[in-house]
């Protein structure tokens, strides 16, 4: 028998997955055009610090949340997690992003005849809930799927800074490589999170956030 979770992965984190995604910097754009990441090495550091003290205390905690709701059959997690996370953004934009994106996945999975993706959660459905409920149907392990959802995000805001600084495509690809080492430590602390302390807040990326809103000029809708 053919094992094809790793493809069914790749297909997964492909920018090309009809969601949108490569519309969205997370408030880098704004941070950009203010000036923050002009200093050598700001933009590594402001990814970095996402990564390390935002994505890897929520949206990767939440992914193994919506796993282990979606694997128990467990609607009513699902959709207290889905709340949750839709109540952890903190500005319109980001929560409009996670909406975005969750609708589009669940089009394409319904398009897919993925089972579950039809259900209607109590507010839409986030991207990490969705992303998470695919991941199983394929029987992706989770910490394979963790990890592809972090690579993912680490793949678009590279994507985002060579247009937005701009980044040369040598210097994305070797800014990527230096990053992607702190993927299996997040996914790992992710893990093991407590519900006690998910959710730790950047104000930093607040304000890009909330900023980016009236940017006069921008590429970007986040």
């Amino acid at each position: 028998m053919q094992n094809y979770r790793l493809l069914h992965l790749m297909h997964l984190v492909s920018p090309a997955l009809p969601v949108g995604a490569y519309a969205y910097s997370q408030g880098q754009e704004y941070a950009v055009d203010a000036g923050w990441l002009v200093a050598d090495g700001a933009l590594e550091d402001w990814i970095a610090g996402i990564l390390e003290n935002s994505f890897a205390y929520l949206d990767l905690p939440l992914l193994k949340r919506f796993y282990c709701a979606w694997q128990a059959g467990d609607l009513v997690a699902v959709n207290y997690w889905n709340d949750y996370l839709r109540a952890s953004r903190e500005t319109h934009e980001l929560l409009l992003e996670d909406e975005q994106l969750g609708v589009a996945l669940q089009r394409l999975l319904v398009s897919l005849e993925i089972d579950g993706a039809e259900n209607k959660c109590s507010a839409a459905p986030c991207f990490a809930n969705l992303f998470a409920l695919v991941g199983l149907r394929r029987e992706i392990p989770l910490e394979d799927l963790m990890q592809g959802f972090a690579w993912s995000w680490l793949e678009n805001q590279i994507a985002a800074a060579t247009k937005a600084v701009p980044l040369g495509q040598t210097h994305a690809q070797k800014l990527i490589t230096k990053l992607m080492v702190l993927i299996p430590p997040a996914c790992d602390l992710a893990l093991e999170l407590p519900d006690e302390q998910l959710g730790v807040g950047l104000p930093g990326l607040s304000m890009a956030s909330a900023k980016h809103e009236r940017q006069y000029s921008r590429l970007f809708r986040s």
